[in-house]
């Protein structure tokens, strides 16, 4: 029995002393940094409501195709692969000449082959009052047709960094002909 024991503790001793060495052997790769070592503020809950502009069309569109479906996906209708790139205003009202808050910049690709599904992955720019050139970092499934879909936020910069939470998009426009889109964003954030 007790030899079972010392050659089951012989290996996990090893394996224990080479961890530490390893770890300990560059100090300058990874140390400990206090709870608060930027001396952030408390965190807190924020909800902010803005709608976003999918321009596909005009003389000024905000959304360029960057990768288009397979030949044999042009015909699917959940337009399976296309892949956008985007740079779309983000405003107070559903008016797109109302005031400009920042701007949404990023892609989106449809990426079900069974309902109009898409993966995106964005940046909320902010551009005015205290959050300006502070970003939010969404990346989630968005499925279009729903009512209301659900998207989490991922991160965040200046005054949003540790950023956590969730946005929820509904449609406010959407014209099925030109693809051009205006969304009601709701977005709840734990930030300090």
């Amino acid at each position: 029995m007790a030899k079972i024991f010392f050659s089951l503790l012989l290996p996990l001793l090893l394996a224990f002393s080479q961890t530490f060495l390893a770890t300990g052997a560059d100090s300058t790769f990874v140390q400990s940094v206090k709870r608060n070592p930027m001396k952030l503020r408390t965190e807190k809950l924020s909800h902010f409501r803005f709608y976003w502009h999918d321009i596909v069309t005009g003389p000024n569109p905000t959304v360029l195709n960057i990768v288009k479906p397979v030949p044999k996906n042009k015909t699917s209708p959940t337009i399976f692969g296309l892949i956008n790139m985007i740079d779309d205003p983000l405003t107070e009202k559903p008016e797109v000449d109302s005031k400009l808050l920042g701007r949404a910049q990023g892609l989106y690709g449809l990426a079900s082959q069974g309902e109009a599904a898409l993966l995106m992955a964005m940046n909320f720019v902010f551009s005015t009052g205290k959050y300006n050139g502070s970003t939010l970092t969404i990346m989630g499934r968005n499925s279009i047709y729903q009512k209301v879909r659900e998207m989490p936020v991922i991160g965040g910069s200046g005054l949003f960094r540790f950023a956590r939470g969730y946005v929820q998009a509904s449609t406010h426009f959407q014209n099925d002909t030109t693809g051009d889109a205006i969304v009601e964003y709701n977005v709840h954030v734990m930030h300090y």
